[in-house]
């Protein structure tokens, strides 16, 4: 958990969560979108929208020595003005 994270789940426990049962810190539906993606070590990829704040949320598998050893994930907020490139070549005439 970076400072970031802390600060984010502050009122949940921030670095006191370092340790604690991941399912615990996820209410029943979350929980079982949790519970499939750490069975399956595949990447799980959605937006939300908290507090008037939009984030990509990116989690993705952690390896340890190869092993498969649970995962990562990213929030990064997405600006009101993103621009977007389309970056495909022409097709050539």
């Amino acid at each position: 958990m970076n400072e970031q994270s802390a600060a984010t789940s502050a009122e949940e426990g921030g670095e006191q969560l370092v340790g604690t049962n991941l399912l615990d810190c996820h209410p029943d539906e979350a929980r079982k979108k949790v519970e499939e993606f750490l069975k399956t070590a595949q990447p799980n990829i959605y937006t939300i929208e908290k507090g008037g704040l939009r984030k990509m949320i990116y989690q993705s598998p952690w390896y340890n020595n190869g092993a498969y050893a649970g995962f990562v994930e990213l929030s990064l907020p997405i600006p009101e003005n993103i621009p977007h490139f389309i970056r495909d070549k022409t097709p050539e005439l």
